[in-house]
């Protein structure tokens, strides 16, 4: 992969990420089933896992 290609691709993960009180936490929910690293898609209605397809209902 060429230095171009890997500085486009990082580009997003540092929006998943904030510092707060000197350590770095994550935006968004992690999937339950899949572990930490795969992050729930928000959707109007509710959160969904891309990977394994677990669906989380919001109130």
């Amino acid at each position: 992969m060429s230095e171009k290609g890997s500085k486009k691709a990082l580009k997003g993960v540092w929006k998943l990420y904030v510092i707060q009180d000197d350590k770095i936490v994550s935006r968004r929910v992690d999937c339950p089933k899949c572990g930490r690293g795969v992050f729930l898609a928000e959707h109007e209605d509710r959160l969904t896992c891309g990977r394994c397809g677990f669906t989380k209902f919001k109130r």
